[in-house]
């Protein structure tokens, strides 16, 4: 009758005891018993791990897809929408050129539609209130301050005087001259009198260069910067936010994609206090002097 084969000894040469449940080393695949079945209790020569020990493929990479790239990487950089290999110089969308890339909309086509959407929001909310508000005391401001603007205002005196329309013109923040009183031809375009208040306040003027700013003609109560091509006469005949002579008007430096000023207010903040006081006692003076004349 055969001998059963139950069990092995243990490879420690001074120990060879027979375990019925020996331990192979995944080091040197030597059988052990409990006891020397750790590598520091056989003193393992770790034969299979200097051999066999799994080593990174150093001849697998991964070749850019892009155009005319032919840059590798030792790790896949995937695109997560095209799902394709790329260097890491190529790896966002817009640097491939992704064929899952949403076109954008051109820039000043989209922010002319924002700027639209705010101009709209705020004639349909809180212009209103400002304008109902400051329509009135603007328009009568504006005649009272004709007057005075008439006797001080620069331009082209060869304009006939029906043609004439006069504004206290603020000028760019930072300018050393805070505001100017001007008149212009009412069929002059928006650009014209850009181009000619400029002259008269000595303020540069690069409109006709593709540069970041241009000098643009703001209105007071909306923001909005006046389109070049409209022209005062336009302007003085709008029917939410009429230009009036005698009135204000803003001379700023806009960047090409802003299309109106937010904060108006900050210009009218910095005109001189005299002028508002000199205004307001004119104001006074009619007040007074038509209480008298309805007196009599």
């Amino acid at each position: 009758m055969a001998e059963l084969s139950v069990g092995q000894h243990c490879g420690v040469s001074h120990c060879h005891q027979l375990d019925f449940l020996p331990f192979v080393c995944d080091g040197c695949s030597g059988v052990f018993c409990l006891q020397h079945r750790s590598r520091d209790a056989h003193g393992c020569s770790e034969v299979n791990i200097r051999n066999n020990s799994v080593k990174p493929d150093q001849h697998r990479s991964y070749l850019c897809s892009y155009k005319d790239c032919h840059a590798k990487e030792l790790l896949p950089v995937l695109c997560p929408y095209c799902e394709k290999h790329f260097c890491l110089r190529h790896r966002h969308q817009s640097d491939h050129e992704c064929e899952k890339l949403d076109t954008p909309q051109p820039r000043m086509v989209a922010t002319q539609k924002l700027v639209k959407d705010i101009i709209d929001s705020k004639k349909n909310e809180e212009i209103k209130s400002k304008k109902l508000r400051g329509a009135r005391n603007s328009e009568t401001a504006a005649k009272v301050a004709l007057m005075k603007l008439k006797m001080h205002a620069c331009g082209d005196k060869s304009l006939p005087q029906t043609e004439r329309i006069y504004f206290q013109v603020l000028l760019p923040k930072g300018n050393k001259e805070k505001s100017k009183p001007m008149f212009f031809c009412s069929k002059w375009s928006i650009g014209k009198v850009v181009d000619y208040a400029a002259s008269l306040a000595s303020l540069k003027n690069d409109n006709n260069k593709s540069t970041a700013q241009k000098l643009r003609l703001c209105h007071t109560v909306s923001g909005e910067a006046l389109p070049f091509e409209h022209t005062l006469e336009k302007w003085l005949s709008d029917e939410d936010y009429p230009l009036f002579s005698g009135g204000n008007i803003i001379l700023e430096y806009l960047d090409n994609d802003v299309l109106f000023i937010e904060d108006t207010e900050s210009y009218l903040s910095c005109t001189s206090k005299e002028t508002w006081q000199i205004l307001g006692k004119n104001v006074w003076i009619m007040q007074l002097h038509w209480q008298r004349k309805l007196g009599k």
